[in-house]
């Protein structure tokens, strides 16, 4: 183990219920390379707090007796080690709380934690990335480029006060949280910490994520990137100059906001308090704009309006650099939504919503809704990896944040193409069709005649549907 040779067992009085624990374990998880429950809520309690370097090799060398005692029945003398290892530390870890009130030195911290990380990478990757994925949202690998992304804003924590913990435990705690949405009661329980810790770290993590890794992550297309996606979707749906499909969502808080908020506006049309999130994906089901600044009362048209990306598409600033012709017009890159949008140049909306149009018009509104499903598997998928967001736990004053930082991740976790998780639907829409407001008659008008354009053409590529 690390080259260093194993001490005899110190006089630590603890250590006979070490021993107990270990015996009370099924011969299965302490033998059985292929059976063994790795035990990732006690690890994680080993991860931010623990003993010192002497204590570890102590119990490693009861668990080697016990390994090698004539009382096990395995043929294959523990090939998985540190999965038991790992699950014993957990419990000394939890005595020893109890018999010292001291912390493990920093050069302690440093020896363990370096040791549990080099094991880390030598585990079978299979069985280590499904147990961390059920933990944290994702794998190893990819949980250690986050913390390395993350760790330099994390360096400025004295600033806060209160406790600190090094900065892999600390975005272990915030991905935990994250992906499982259990609250801070339960989170302080397994972590052995306090609630302000953990509200401090979440701030400190999703707000790294939200705002310093935003940029690097979440980027509206353009150039190359742009023609790529305008190509997927045409080979999609059979449209052109398609390049993203845009929703609304509702986030669920868990509680009713304090009257200083306005509690009212946050009631949603689905009867819950909720804050609204909107996302615009490409055909990878990748997020490539987040906005997060409305109350749940609001609807998808005025949020959209009040987006930054909405003064990007009516200037002119973004999507402008891979224009096609149809019958001798321009057309731009466009993205569709749903009628809870209204009708502009740069976002199609079907021409009818319960498919009362000609046959031409319900065919090309099935072709734009095949592109906007993209969208919806996005939510889907977002909602079902961090399922903080299905009941989002966190003060009001956090709550964007922690969603854009989600969405942060969502794009991390697509991009390394980790497995997709159990999908969490949004509840149906039925809102009202948008309409257009007066001052935006012209982008209505230029969107009318595009949107009939690119039906023309689809009908005339498609000529034996009709």
């Amino acid at each position: 183990m690390s080259g260093r040779e194993m001490k005899p067992i110190q006089t630590y009085e603890h250590i006979p219920s070490v021993r107990r624990h270990i015996c009370k374990f099924p011969v299965s998880m302490r033998f059985d390379d292929m059976r063994v429950s790795f035990e990732f809520q006690k690890m994680r309690r080993s991860f931010g707090f623990g003993f010192g370097f002497t204590y570890f090799e102590s119990v490693a060398h009861l668990l080697q007796d016990s390994l090698e005692s004539p009382s096990s029945d395995t043929s294959s003398p523990a090939p998985l080690l540190f999965f038991t290892l790992i699950t014993v530390l957990a419990h000394a870890a939890a005595l020893y709380a109890e018999t010292s009130g001291d912390y493990w030195s920093t050069e302690q911290q440093k020896t363990f934690r370096s040791l549990i990380t080099e094991q880390m990478k030598t585990l079978d990757p299979a069985i280590r990335d499904t147990q961390w994925r059920q933990a944290y949202g994702m794998s190893f690998p990819l949980f250690v480029m986050i913390v390395d992304e993350v760790k330099p804003f994390l360096l400025k924590q004295e600033l806060y006060g209160g406790e600190t913990m090094p900065p892999d435990a600390a975005v272990a705690m915030v991905l935990y949280r994250l992906s499982s949405g259990h609250n801070l009661r339960r989170i302080a329980s397994e972590y052995k910490t306090g609630s302000a810790t953990i509200t401090k770290y979440t701030d400190l993590v999703t707000k790294a994520l939200a705002t310093k890794l935003y940029s690097k992550y979440i980027k509206i297309p353009s150039g190359e990137t742009l023609a790529e996606i305008i190509t997927a979707f045409k080979d999609r749906t059979g449209l052109q100059n398609m390049c993203g499909a845009i929703d609304g969502s509702h986030v669920k808080i868990h509680k009713r906001p304090d009257k200083e908020y306005s509690p009212g506006n946050y009631k949603c049309r689905h009867h819950f308090f909720a804050v609204l999130l909107q996302v615009v994906c490409d055909h990878r089901r990748m997020f490539w704009d987040v906005c997060c600044k409305a109350a749940g009362s609001t609807d998808d048209a005025t949020h959209l309006r009040g987006s930054s990306l909405f003064q990007k598409l009516t200037n002119g600033e973004v999507l402008v650099d891979t224009h096609v012709r149809i019958k001798g017009n321009h057309i731009r890159p466009y993205i569709v939504g749903d009628w809870g949008y209204p009708l502009f140049s740069f976002l199609l909306t079907p021409f009818t919503g319960n498919g009362s149009g000609t046959p031409a018009q319900n065919f090309f509104d099935e072709r734009l809704m095949k592109g906007r499903a993209m969208v919806e598997e996005a939510i889907s998928l977002l909602k079902g990896r961090w399922k903080i967001l299905q009941n989002l736990n966190v003060g009001l004053n956090y709550a964007a944040q922690t969603v854009v930082a989600c969405c942060v991740l969502h794009n991390i976790c697509m991009l390394a193409e980790e497995p997709e998780p159990p999908v969490a639907p949004d509840p149906s829409e039925n809102g009202p069709i948008a309409r257009a407001l007066d001052t935006e008659r012209s982008l209505n008008y230029f969107g009318e005649s595009m949107r009939q354009l690119l039906l023309e053409d689809l009908q005339e590529r498609n000529r034996n549907m009709f």
